[in-house]
Parts: C-alpha cells; sequence; structure tokens
C-alpha cells in the first residue's frame, strides 16, 4: 500500500533518466519524454493555425491598394532634349497616345505624361515609347505636373481622393496620400504649391503633398467657424507665388467676391486672406494671377478689370469679344492660359491676348486661334486652322505659319514643349510634332 503523498512515476516526467535498483543490477533506461507538440492535436492545431494565417494574408492582399497597382519604374533618361536654337521650319506628327485625364499636354523633367483610364505612363519625347507606367483599378480625376513630379488623382466613391506624386524621370512613386479634391477637379500650381480646384472646395499641397490649405466646405471638419463663408459655390481659379484667388459666388450676393488667399496659412484648416472684394457682376471670372496682381473678366460690362496684390481695383480695358467668349466658363475652374517667359496668353474661345508677365496688363491679340498657344526658341506659337502661327512674343506679329496635318480636327488645342518636340491635345489624345 502506498504512503500519502507517493504516486506512480508519470513516464513523460522521468525522461532521460536512469534509474539504478538497490540491488546493484544493470540499469533500465526509460523512454524520452515526448514533445508536446507531437501529440496529434496539437499538430492539428498548429497546421490550422498555418491555414488561417494564410488565408487572413491572402484576404487582406486581395482587397489591398498593392494587388491593385502596377508599378513599372526606369532608370533616369541618359539626357534631356533642349530647345532648339530657332523654331524648326516645318513640323510633322512623330506619334500620338490617348490622354484624357490631362486637360493640357504634360512635360516635365524630360519625360512627356500621358494619362487615361486608370493608368499613367512616362514617355520618350521623341518616340513616344513607354519608359515607366503606374497604373490602378481606379479611373484617373486628372493628372499634371510640378515639382518635375507627376501628380495624379485616382477616383473613388469620395471623390478625388487618392492622390499619387511620381518621380517624372523614373516613374518611382515619391509620395500619396487621400485628398478631398472633388470630381471635375483641375491641378494648377505655382512653383511652390499646387492646389486642386472644387465647385465647393479648394486643397492646396506642398511639395511632400503634406496639406497646406483648405478654403471651403470640408468633408471632414474638425473645428467649426474656422471657414469664412462655407457656403458659397467657386467660379475660376488662379495661382501666383505662394498664393490662391477664387471667384466666390455667395447666397444673398449679386456680385461675385475676388478672395486671394495664402497658400500656406498658419494652420491648414484655418484660411488665411490677403484681400476679399466685391465685384460688381456675379457671373465675373478671374483669368489669371501673377505677384503684380489679378486679371477678372467681366461679361457684362465687356470689360478686363486688373487689381493690384492688394485687391484694389487698377485700371480697365474695355473688351471687343463675342458673346460666347464672354459667357465661357470652364468646367474644371481653370481659364485657358499659358505662360511664356515675356507674356500669359489668354485663349478667349476665338483669340488670344497676350498679357504683361508684370501686372497683366494687355498687350496685343491675335485673331482665329485655337488654343492658349506655348513658348518655343524665343517665339510665341499659337494653334491656328491649318498649323500653327509663329509669332514676336514682344509685338504680336506673325513670323509665319507652319502647316500642320490635324487629320480634319477642328476643336480647341492646348499645347506644350518637351525640347523639340511640339505637343498637342486634341480631344482626348496627345499628339507629338517634331
Amino acid at each position: 500500500m502506498s504512503s500519502i503523498g507517493s504516486a506512480s512515476p508519470d513516464p513523460d516526467d522521468t525522461a532521460g533518466e536512469t534509474i539504478h535498483d538497490d540491488g546493484g543490477s544493470a540499469p533500465a533506461t526509460v523512454r524520452s519524454r515526448r514533445s508536446p507538440w507531437n501529440r496529434r492535436r496539437d499538430r492539428v492545431t498548429a497546421a490550422l493555425l498555418g491555414v488561417g494565417a494564410v488565408v487572413a494574408g491572402v484576404v487582406v492582399w486581395a482587397g489591398s491598394d498593392s494587388r491593385a497597382t502596377i508599378s513599372e519604374t526606369a532608370p533616369p533618361p541618359a539626357h534631356t532634349p533642349a530647345q532648339p536654337a530657332s523654331v524648326p521650319a516645318e513640323f510633322h506628327e512623330a506619334w500620338r497616345a490617348p490622354s484624357a485625364a490631362t486637360p493640357a499636354p504634360v512635360a516635365t523633367a524630360g519625360t512627356v505624361v500621358t494619362a487615361d483610364g486608370g493608368e499613367v505612363t512616362g514617355r520618350d519625347p521623341g518616340t513616344g515609347d513607354v519608359r515607366w507606367r503606374y497604373a490602378r483599378d481606379l479611373p484617373l480625376c486628372t493628372v499634371g505636373a510640378e515639382w518635375e513630379r507627376a501628380l495624379a488623382l485616382h477616383r473613388t466613391a469620395a471623390g478625388c481622393s487618392e492622390v499619387t506624386q511620381l518621380d517624372a524621370e523614373t516613374g518611382r512613386r515619391t509620395a500619396q496620400r487621400n485628398g478631398d479634391a472633388e470630381h471635375g477637379t483641375r491641378l494648377i500650381g505655382d512653383g511652390g504649391y499646387v492646389t486642386a480646384t472644387g465647385d465647393r472646395l479648394l486643397n492646396s499641397w506642398r511639395d511632400d503633398l503634406v496639406r497646406s490649405m483648405e478654403f471651403g466646405q470640408v468633408y471632414a471638419q474638425v473645428n467649426a467657424g474656422y471657414q469664412p463663408r462655407p457656403d458659397c459655390e467657386y467660379g475660376t481659379v488662379a495661382t501666383a507665388s505662394g498664393r490662391v484667388g477664387v471667384i466666390e459666388r455667395c447666397p444673398g450676393r449679386s456680385g461675385a467676391l475676388l478672395t486671394v488667399l495664402k497658400a500656406a496659412p498658419e494652420e491648414s484648416d484655418q484660411p488665411e486672406q490677403e484681400f476679399s472684394q466685391t465685384l460688381p457682376e456675379r457671373g465675373a471670372k478671374l483669368i489669371a494671377m501673377v505677384p503684380g496682381g489679378s486679371a477678372v473678366l467681366l461679361p457684362e460690362a465687356e470689360e478686363l478689370v486688373l487689381y493690384d496684390p492688394e485687391g484694389r481695383e487698377r485700371t480697365r480695358y474695355p473688351l471687343d469679344l463675342p458673346q460666347s467668349d464672354l459667357d465661357r466658363e470652364p468646367s474644371d475652374g481653370v481659364m485657358p492660359t499659358a505662360r511664356g517667359p515675356q507674356n500669359v496668353y489668354w485663349f478667349t474661345g476665338s483669340r488670344t491676348m497676350a498679357l504683361s508677365t508684370a501686372d497683366l496688363t494687355p498687350k496685343w491679340t491675335v485673331h482665329n486661334t485655337r488654343g492658349a498657344g506655348t513658348s518655343m526658341a524665343g517665339r510665341y506659337l499659337a494653334p491656328v486652322g491649318g498649323g500653327l502661327a509663329v509669332l514676336d512674343p514682344r509685338s504680336g506679329d506673325t513670323v509665319r505659319t507652319i502647316a500642320v496635318d490635324r487629320d480634319g480636327y477642328r476643336g480647341p488645342i492646348e499645347t506644350a514643349t518637351a525640347g523639340p518636340v511640339v505637343l498637342e491635345r486634341r480631344g482626348d489624345e496627345v499628339v507629338a510634332l517634331r
């Protein structure tokens, strides 16, 4: 009979021991203790845990942005093509590509950026060969460029909320954020900041895509009372030297407001106004801004009004424009303009006006144009029916006209240059000429 407190030895508790009896007989070796993970139920549990981890990983990957993203990068181009010393005697089509998501041709850092569907591509300016591509399973809202980087806004149910920054030379992703841009937005930059336009909300970002300013009807407002006029709707928008100008149309006001904001106030959700000037017409349109002031179109008065940097009216110029030009309002909030070394070129819809880069004083007008044009080799190139008019930017005198076969296309044309290549956006395509 066993004494109290004694117990029969558990085989598993004597693993690895040699036991001798009192008689000095030969030692008997007891079998080693089994690992608890060698039991069948433990092996089954471990297998189920492993399978569960794999399934969870697959589910997360299947629903992630990474699975829905294609990123094919490239080494930087060997050289950046320079502009020619003079405008060539003729131009011929070199290549074309679909680019519905670029409101104007995008050329930066020796690369032409095209965008269509959900894909952004970096192309060789001379050949159109794809050097890099970035694609998502979301449609693009718009694509622009600043800081030698491409900026792509993809659309979700919440709006144009997926903002991606890509190095224009390599296609490498350099920044990404969730934004609050509206459908129909366009990106405009001033060299330091980029602003996304909208009917009810403006957003500005610095070069790392950190938001520097929001103005209007903020989606997820944390602090109430910071936005001065959240019920207003916005017309045209322009930027210059760290300032954002916008036409506000507010309930209860017969005229619009010309409001100029800091692109980077002390707090991004607390906009800071440089000024807010009451305008005599609700349909007023902000044409352009420079450090020296702003130019506003008054359609009813048929006048171009210039304001100084403090918002004081400086002078008015009568306009001889068809009614269709006066009433024209862009859907993306940006009047068609192009900036050259000496002038800002405003395409009214039937002609192009050259405005001084110093203070936007009108200098000359060229009729029967089809877009704001671009600068090349010290000249101004204006798209006209059948070709490109080469003009002296100081006087507006036509030097010559270069014939261009546009395959019957008769719509508006946005232009840009990439070294010796002239880019034309015709409808939803970008066409390269050289």
